[in-house]
C-alpha cells in the first residue's frame, strides 16, 4: 500500500503544477495578451482566467499613463538661433495586441520618435513661437507624435516642452531688447504726460482769458503761497489792470 503513495503524489504534484501553470491573475489596469503556439488568440483581463500550460504564453501589457522624458535636442530654428529643448511626453497603451505584434519595443519606440519629432519641429519654429506661443508648439508635437505611433496601438496624450536653452549671446541680446522696450515705453508715458499737462494749461489759460477778474485773483494766490513758503522780499509783477480797477474803486469811494 505504501508503494502506491509515491505515484498518487507524483500524479498530484503534476496536477498540482498544471493547474497553477495555467492560472494567470491579471490586475485591473494590465491585460495579458494571450499566444497559443506562436499565433496571437487576443487580450484577456483583468481578473482571473486560465490558459494552456506549454501550449499558451501570455504578455502583460500595462494600461497606465506612462511618463516619457526627452532629453535636450539641439536643434537651429527656422530664424537661425541654436537652441536646445528638452521636453516631456504622457502616453498609455490603448490596444494592447498592437503594442506587443506591431512593435518591438513600443516604449523605446515611442521615445525615438519623441526625440526626432522635437527637432523636426524646431527646425520648423521661431524663436519667438518657442518663447511665446510654447502651447502651439506643444500641440503641434503631440499631433505628430500621436499620428506615428496610433499604428501601434499607442496614444499620446500630453507633449509638453520644459526648457528652451539659449547661447549666452542670444540671452544679453534679447535683455538689451527688454531693456530698450522699457526705456521706449517710458520715454512715451513722460510725452504723454507732458501733452496732458501742456493741454491742461492751455485750457485754463483759455478759461482766464474769459474772465476779468480771473487773472487778478490768480496773482493774488500765487503772492498767498509765496509769502506762506519763503520769507524773503520778492519782486512781483503786478498787472496794470489790477492797479486800474483798485484806483476805480478808490476813486468811486470819494
Amino acid at each position: 500500500m505504501p508503494q502506491l503513495w509515491f505515484p498518487m503524489i507524483a500524479i498530484l504534484l503534476v496536477l498540482f503544477s498544471l493547474v497553477s501553470a495555467s492560472v494567470r491573475v491579471v490586475q485591473e489596469y494590465e491585460r495579458g495578451v494571450i499566444f497559443r503556439l506562436g499565433r496571437l488568440i487576443g487580450a484577456k483581463g483583468p481578473g482571473l482566467f486560465f490558459i494552456l500550460p506549454v501550449v499558451d504564453r501570455m504578455v502583460r501589457v500595462d494600461l497606465r499613463v506612462v511618463t516619457l522624458d526627452v532629453p535636450a535636442q539641439e536643434a537651429i530654428t527656422r530664424d537661425n538661433v541654436t537652441v536646445k529643448v528638452n521636453a516631456v511626453v504622457f502616453f498609455r497603451v490603448v490596444n494592447p495586441e498592437d503594442a506587443i505584434v506591431k512593435v518591438e519595443d513600443f516604449r523605446r519606440a515611442t521615445w525615438n520618435i519623441s526625440q526626432t519629432t522635437l527637432r523636426n519641429v524646431l527646425g520648423q519654429s521661431m524663436l519667438d513661437e518657442l518663447l511665446s506661443n510654447r502651447e502651439q508648439v506643444n500641440q503641434k508635437l503631440q499631433q505628430i507624435i500621436d499620428e506615428q505611433t496610433e499604428p501601434w496601438g499607442v496614444k499620446v496624450s500630453i507633449v509638453e516642452v520644459k526648457d528652451v536653452e539659449l547661447p549666452q549671446s542670444m540671452q544679453r541680446a534679447m535683455a538689451r531688447q527688454a531693456e530698450a522696450e522699457r526705456e521706449k515705453r517710458a520715454k512715451i508715458i513722460h510725452a504723454e504726460g507732458e501733452f496732458a499737462a501742456a493741454q491742461q494749461l492751455a485750457e485754463a489759460a483759455g478759461l482766464m482769458a474769459t474772465q476779468a477778474g480771473a487773472m487778478q485773483l490768480r496773482y493774488l494766490q500765487t503772492l498767498t503761497e509765496i509769502s506762506v513758503e519763503k520769507n524773503s522780499t520778492i519782486i512781483f509783477p503786478v498787472p496794470i489792470d489790477l492797479l486800474k480797477g483798485i484806483a476805480d474803486k478808490l476813486e468811486g469811494g470819494t
